[in-house]
């Protein structure tokens, strides 16, 4: 039996998706390499996929016959509110539909995967997570950027950066306070604010930064510089969204490494 065989074999024996249940995946960072079997799985079972924004085609290919639902949310542009996607979910279920709610990286880490199966719960919608490889933790993987390093940190933080400004912002002094990396989320339209704060709460203006745009795909690019001039070195490169902002020593590890391609 090849590789190929067994992979089969394995999609054959997975779990049943049934009628009037939801399955929530997450389809990985970007690259279709990086999407679980057990989402391939799902997506060839599914009759109704209500997919995010930035799901590669080829991934979205894997549900031949379903029903494709776009439902994303991106910053900045017109998007569903999250109670008319919950809505959308459970009134799919209860149709019968074999539902697949597809979001880019995990669907519990920043995907908005919480709020979801807390609404299928309360409708009683029967639902099971499919967990799928975080961006953050995939992007500096491909990038060549350790998350964590033996003598270079101990923990590693995962921070959004859409509420700078508001009531909702982070205490970004504590975070530069840690000592730590800081993987940022959809902070790309905030970045200079972000770096602002972190050196504003004690971090060193020449600590080790990188944006990375389209991780993992064709159209991935990389900027490495310092928190001093990291916002002004991805507008000088017109890098835009979607991207991570990753701060610490880490980074510096990536041209030792020699960097990926």
């Amino acid at each position: 039996m090849t590789a190929l065989d067994r992979i089969a074999a394995f999609i054959d024996r997975a779990p049943k998706l049934e009628p009037g249940h939801v399955w929530l995946a997450g389809a990985g960072p970007g690259d279709p390499g990086m999407v679980t079997l057990d989402v391939v799985a799902a997506l060839g079972q599914a009759d109704a996929v209500v997919h995010d924004a930035l799901i590669d085609a080829r991934v979205l290919e894997l549900a031949s016959g379903a029903e494709l639902i776009h439902m994303g949310k991106r910053g900045g542009r017109p998007s569903p509110a999250q109670e008319a996607i919950n809505e959308r979910l459970v009134a799919l279920a209860r149709a019968g539909r074999r539902v697949v709610r597809l979001k880019g990286g995990d669907p519990f880490v920043f995907g908005r995967g919480g709020e979801e199966a807390l609404a299928l719960a309360q409708a009683g919608i029967p639902f099971r997570i499919l967990p799928g490889l975080t961006s953050a933790l995939g992007a500096l993987a491909a990038a060549g950027i350790p998350a964590t390093m033996r003598g270079v940190n101990h923990a590693v933080t995962l921070a959004t950066g859409h509420a700078v400004g508001t009531p909702d912002d982070l205490d970004w002094a504590a975070l530069a306070a840690t000592g730590q990396p800081i993987v940022v989320y959809m902070g790309m339209r905030n970045i200079a604010p972000i770096a602002a704060a972190l050196m504003a709460g004690g971090m060193p203006a020449a600590t080790p930064a990188a944006v990375i745009a389209s991780a993992t795909t064709g159209a991935e690019r990389v900027v490495v510089s310092t928190l001093a001039t990291i916002a002004a070195e991805a507008r000088r490169q017109a890098i835009a969204a979607p991207a991570l902002i990753v701060v610490g020593h880490v980074v510096a590890l990536r041209d030792r490494l020699g960097g990926c391609p």
